[in-house]
C-alpha cells in the first residue's frame, strides 16, 4: 500500500509475513504481508473505496475481504461488490485483475479456484 494509514481504520487480527520468491512474480519485493482484518459492516463500503486509493499504483495489486453474502475485491481505483453466489461477477472480477497483469494464479478469491500455495 502506498498510503497505509487506512490500516488504522480497520482492526487487524492478525499478519502473516513470507519472504517473496520467484513464483511470486513481484521480485520488486522482499515480503508479502497478509493482514487478516475485521471491518464493521457498515463500514465496508467505505474502507473498500480508501483501500482504492491507497493501493500502489506503480504495481497491479488488489485486496479483498468479504462476510457471508458479499465479497468486496478492491484494486487501484476499481471495486467490485460480489454477491458470493454470483459466478459471473467473480469472472468479471478475476479478468479485471488479469487484465492488469496479476498473474492468474494471483487472482484466487474466485469460489472455482483453490488457493495457491506459495512455496
Amino acid at each position: 500500500m502506498e498510503d497505509k494509514s487506512i490500516l488504522k481504520e480497520m482492526k487487524i487480527l492478525s499478519t502473516k509475513i513470507e519472504k517473496v520468491i520467484e513464483k511470486h512474480k513481484t521480485l520488486w519485493l522482499k515480503q508479502w504481508t497478509l493482514h487478516k482484518i475485521e471491518i464493521p459492516e457498515e463500514q465496508a463500503e467505505d474502507i473498500a473505496e480508501k483501500i482504492s486509493k491507497a493501493l500502489e499504483p506503480e504495481h497491479p495489486w488488489y485486496a479483498d475481504f468479504k462476510n457471508n453474502e458479499l465479497h468486496f475485491i478492491v484494486f487501484r481505483d476499481k471495486v467490485f461488490r460480489i454477491d458470493r453466489t454470483n459466478n459471473k461477477q467473480y469472472d468479471e472480477a478475476k479478468n479485471y485483475g488479469i487484465s492488469l497483469g496479476i498473474p492468474e494464479y494471483q487472482v484466487d478469491f474466485h469460489p472455482d479456484i483453490k488457493n495457491w500455495e506459495r512455496k
